[in-house]
């Protein structure tokens, strides 16, 4: 049912292939990619980016791929070991895990706290309680999360740093702030992981903690950075950003940026696709003072200055 595989003007061709897990994923891969002749593949699920990192490893994919390694991806996507590995660092929130079914009377968090999976995306589990009551039921109605993270709620703005990396080189970063989602109301928590609005921001100190929080994970595994990946942080109450999670893929809104300038899908293919072209030297991308973004389901995205939305929405009054 998804509306990418029925969409001619961007796809070619599109498929259905198996899970990632399934013993039938590698051989529906390497059918793909000899009926068309597929030099480079652009993996972004990061179920996906685990299996294509592990076979990268093993020297057995199909084709090309600009994929991190298995290890520090694996570290990455598991919420609970990115704490672990960061535990030291100023800029991580106070937290501690818990299973589905432990006792959580003693939890050593005050309240309010977010409570969310410590595996997967797009709110996933999580939600803002302020009470035992609260803990308890939202834990009761999510039976298949195995595992929690709570963590210090966090009452700042939501934040996000995209990174570009080759070899252990930071090529480009680029930054913006949610403020709204998608379907907002279907999540009790608010969040579906869809930014329906934000904002671009030139924020470097951002860039400064989502690279040390990346080289920390890869360091840990004696290998250097190497792919995309989105910081996810959220501002404490004195303003001071938290990292929350680091995803291994670009997230939704970087059709946005791109819009706005900063086209890292480009940059992505570029710098695997044509090197001896590509610039090395690195890039933040900066965005004009007041610039927004707007995003719906099913049309391209709108980026304009803040200042002018109201007068836009009279005008259409």
């Amino acid at each position: 049912m998804a509306i990418g595989l029925y969409d001619r003007e961007s796809y070619a061709e599109s498929y259905v292939v198996p899970a990632a897990d399934s013993e039938d994923y590698w051989p529906a891969i390497g059918r793909i990619v000899d009926r068309h002749e597929i030099s480079f593949a652009v993996v972004m699920p990061e179920v996906e980016v685990l299996v294509w990192a592990r076979a990268k490893e093993e020297r057995r994919l199909p084709c090309q791929a600009f994929v991190p390694a298995y290890q520090a991806t694996s570290t990455l996507v598991d919420k609970k070991a990115l704490h672990r590995v960061l535990h030291r660092k100023h800029y991580l929130p106070k937290h501690c895990t818990f299973s589905n079914g432990d006792d959580i009377s003693e939890l050593p968090l005050p309240y309010p706290f977010w409570v969310r999976s410590t595996i997967g995306s797009s709110g996933l589990g999580s939600l803002k309680v302020s009470s035992r009551g609260e803990l308890d039921e939202w834990v009761r109605i999510n039976p298949a999360v195995e595992e929690f993270i709570a963590s210090e709620f966090l009452p700042g703005r939501n934040l996000a740093c995209k990174l570009l990396y080759v070899d252990g080189r930071l090529l480009r970063s680029a930054c913006a702030e949610r403020v709204e989602y998608i379907m907002a109301k279907v999540a009790p928590s608010g969040i579906t992981g869809n930014t329906s609005f934000g904002r671009l921001i030139n924020d470097r100190h951002l860039v400064d903690i989502a690279d040390d929080a990346i080289r920390e994970v890869f360091g840990l595994h004696g290998v250097e950075p190497h792919g995309v990946f989105t910081a996810d942080l959220k501002e404490a109450a004195n303003g001071e950003p938290m990292i929350t999670e680091i995803n291994v893929r670009f997230v939704a809104f970087v059709s946005a940026l791109a819009r706005a300038g900063a086209n890292l899908p480009l940059d992505y293919l570029e710098a695997n696709l044509n090197p001896d072209e590509f610039s090395s030297s690195y890039q933040h991308y900066v965005f004009q003072d007041d610039m927004i973004f707007l995003r719906d389901v099913d049309d391209a995205p709108v980026v304009m200055k803040e200042s002018e939305l109201l007068t836009r929405e009279a005008f259409d009054d």
